[in-house]
C-alpha cells in the first residue's frame, strides 16, 4: 500500500499568512480516501496484515463497535443539564455531512468521564476547528456530532489497549497515531 499524496506533484498549493488554504476538490478527494479506507475497514478489511492462523473473530470490528451506528450527539453536549453519558466511555467524532460518499470518523478516544471529558481543551478540538474552518473557506457542508459507547473498561489501562485497538483498525486522521498516513493537514493551522 503506498502513501497517497495530498498535494501531487504540481498542484495549485495556495499559502495565505501563515495558512495553508486546501482547494475544494483536495479536500473531497482527502475525505473519500479516508471514507474508502473506513467502509473497507468496516466491512472486515483492515487494510493490516492479518495473523494466518489467528482464529475468526465474531465480529470484524474491534470491540464490537461500530461507531457509525452509535447516536450522534452535539459538541456541546456537557453543556446539557443531565449529562446524557457517564463513566467510562470510548468517544468518536464524526462528520457525516450530506456530499460525503459516507461519514468519517475523525477521532477515536476514551475517558473515564463521558460526562466531562470535552469542557477542557483538547487536540482534536483545535483540529476540529482547523477542519471545519477549511471546509468553510471552500464553501463545504459538515455535520460534526460526538458518539459514545459507555461500556469500555472501567480500568484506564485496559481502555486505553482497546482505544489503540480502535485507532488501528479505522485509522481516523485526527488521532496522533495516523495523521502521518493521511498527512492531515488541519493539525498545522491548530497551532
Amino acid at each position: 500500500m503506498t502513501q497517497p499524496a495530498l498535494f501531487p506533484p504540481g498542484d495549485d498549493r495556495r499559502l495565505i499568512g501563515d495558512h495553508l488554504h486546501l482547494r475544494r476538490d483536495q479536500l473531497q478527494h482527502w475525505q473519500a480516501d479516508v471514507a474508502s479506507h473506513q467502509q473497507a475497514a468496516r466491512r472486515g478489511g483492515s487494510g493490516c496484515q492479518g495473523e494466518l492462523f489467528a482464529a475468526a473473530p465474531a465480529s470484524p470490528l474491534p470491540c464490537g463497535i461500530d461507531p457509525f451506528l452509535l447516536l450522534p450527539q452535539p459538541l456541546n453536549f456537557w453543556r446539557w443539564p443531565v449529562p446524557p453519558n457517564e463513566g467510562a466511555a470510548h468517544y468518536f467524532v464524526v462528520d457525516a455531512a450530506g456530499h460525503l460518499p459516507h461519514a468519517l470518523l475523525l477521532y477515536v478516544g476514551e475517558t473515564g468521564q463521558a460526562a466531562q471529558r470535552w469542557k477542557g481543551s483538547h487536540d482534536c478540538k483545535a483540529y476540529l476547528a482547523s477542519y471545519l474552518q477549511a471546509l468553510q473557506t471552500v464553501e463545504l457542508a459538515a455535520a460534526v456530532s460526538v458518539r459514545f459507547w459507555c461500556d469500555a473498561p472501567l480500568q484506564r489501562t485496559a481502555r486505553r489497549a482497546q482505544e489503540a485497538q480502535l485507532i488501528h483498525h479505522w485509522q481516523p486522521p485526527f488521532n496522533r497515531e495516523t495523521q502521518e498516513r493521511w498527512r492531515t493537514p488541519f493539525t498545522a493551522l491548530a497551532d
